[in-house]
């Protein structure tokens, strides 16, 4: 099966439904739930997930929300490799340098999707906003 990445900004549109992004989120996860590709996130996301969502979610909520993801998505490890890499990497910002290397521990992971694609400037890998992975989501389907 076909492997994407999800930033966490585009998994925080998804669950807070939040305008004008969560359409295209939406569709990502759905496709994913037809079984199109599989959904992967670092497991970094969960906490920051959780620190944006505490403030207007209950703990019991967002733990749900958060069970739901696990379920949805294959979180990928962040270890002591993952942080040394993005720490030299040169990335201008740390948490999507963590998720760009998490990322990278999946060989079969060949794309990140984000909002933020300037972040990923030095990737190695195709970087793409859910907008535009959802315009050639079926050559990518295709052609993996």
């Amino acid at each position: 099966m076909k492997e994407i990445f999800l930033d966490t900004n585009v998994v925080l549109d998804y669950l807070t439904k939040r305008e004008p992004f969560a359409k295209p989120a939406l569709a990502l996860f759905s496709l994913a739930e037809s079984n199109h590709f599989k959904i992967n996130i670092s497991a970094i996301s969960h906490t920051t997930i959780y620190y944006i969502l505490r403030k207007v979610n209950s703990h019991q909520e967002i733990i749900e929300n958060l069970t739901v993801l696990s379920d949805l998505c294959c979180v990928l490890p962040v270890d002591k490799m993952v942080l040394d890499q993005a720490m030299r990497s040169g990335f201008m910002d740390f948490e999507d340098a963590v998720q760009y290397y998490s990322a990278l521990q999946n060989p079969i992971c060949d794309v990140v999707i984000t909002r933020n694609v300037k972040d990923f400037r030095s990737a190695k890998i195709a970087v793409m906003t859910p907008d535009e992975f959802l315009k050639v989501k079926n050559n990518y389907i295709a052609n993996k």
